[in-house]
């Protein structure tokens, strides 16, 4: 049963994004990748779900987003896709199949559009040849969401999972780079640990609605990793994530319990157990 206040019509399309931001109506994301988590989330109402390269980390044990490959990707959004049929999904392009041509781009993307059934792609970076990317895909139909501040793709470069935009000069580049992708027509843009004057800035100075993810409250959206937001995750604890739920903790009981009713042979028990007669 949902319980949203505000429901909004199903399924959102891009333009029911950009309308949500001028009435300010807060976006609600989350990252998906399985089917049965796919599934309560559109019972439960969620505006869309990001099928983030997190995964990497959170499903297959990565120790980045960069091993993660498309099929990887396109795999999970199927899934996700059969749990949420009437739900807007953007699914990430993983590192190194966009960045290398505009060609590489629209093949990818288009793969994610045709076998996973995705509404749109997200790709990382403001810089020419992300907004390069971005205006080959949207020309050939295909909706984008960009991503600024931290960029875990590439977080090499940037020594780490850091706080970015911090200082004027690198305030400066990401709101140049917030107008350059909403120019280059992306229909929303993701911001990554930014402080969060500089997120409201951006989120006022461009039309296109902004995903904040530890970029406080002033952006038109958020987003956060399922698996972190549910305590799946428990070592990580970063200053902008709330814990919804202690999953980790509630599994552990549950595992503790079954081997314990297994080994003292309490389960399964008569109730659970078939007779010979129909």
């Amino acid at each position: 049963m949902s319980h949203h206040s505000d429901p909004a019509p199903r399924k959102l399309t891009v333009r029911a994004f950009a309308e949500m931001k001028t009435r300010g109506i807060p976006i609600t994301v989350l990252t998906c990748s399985d089917f049965l988590f796919a599934r309560i989330l559109e019972e439960e109402g969620v505006d869309m779900i990001l099928v983030g390269d997190s995964l990497g980390q959170v499903v297959l044990g990565y120790d980045s987003t960069i091993p993660v490959t498309l099929d990887e990707m396109i795999h999970h959004a199927r899934a996700v896709r059969r749990g949420a049929p009437g739900l807007f999904l953007v699914m990430d392009l993983p590192f190194l199949t966009y960045q290398v041509s505009n060609e590489d781009a629209l093949r990818n993307a288009g793969r994610a559009l045709k076998e996973a059934g995705v509404e749109a792609v997200k790709l990382e970076g403001g810089h020419p040849t992300a907004c390069d990317r971005v205006r080959a895909l949207v020309q050939a139909g295909i909706p984008v969401m960009g991503h600024l501040g931290f960029v875990p793709q590439s977080v090499h470069t940037l020594g780490g999972h850091r706080v970015q935009g911090r200082g004027p000069g690198s305030a400066d580049r990401l709101r140049e780079e917030a107008r350059a992708l909403e120019e280059a027509g992306c229909f929303a843009i993701v911001l990554e640990l930014v402080p969060g004057a500089v997120a409201d800035e951006i989120s006022a100075s461009v039309s296109v609605p902004t995903i904040g993810i530890g970029a406080g409250a002033g952006c038109d959206g958020q987003v956060l990793v399922l698996q972190d937001m549910l305590g799946l995750n428990p070592d990580f604890t970063p200053r902008f994530l709330r814990r919804y739920a202690e999953l980790a903790s509630a599994t552990r009981e549950g595992v503790r319990g079954y081997l314990r009713d297994v080994r003292n042979r309490s389960y399964p028990g008569p109730e659970h157990t078939f007779g010979e007669e129909a």
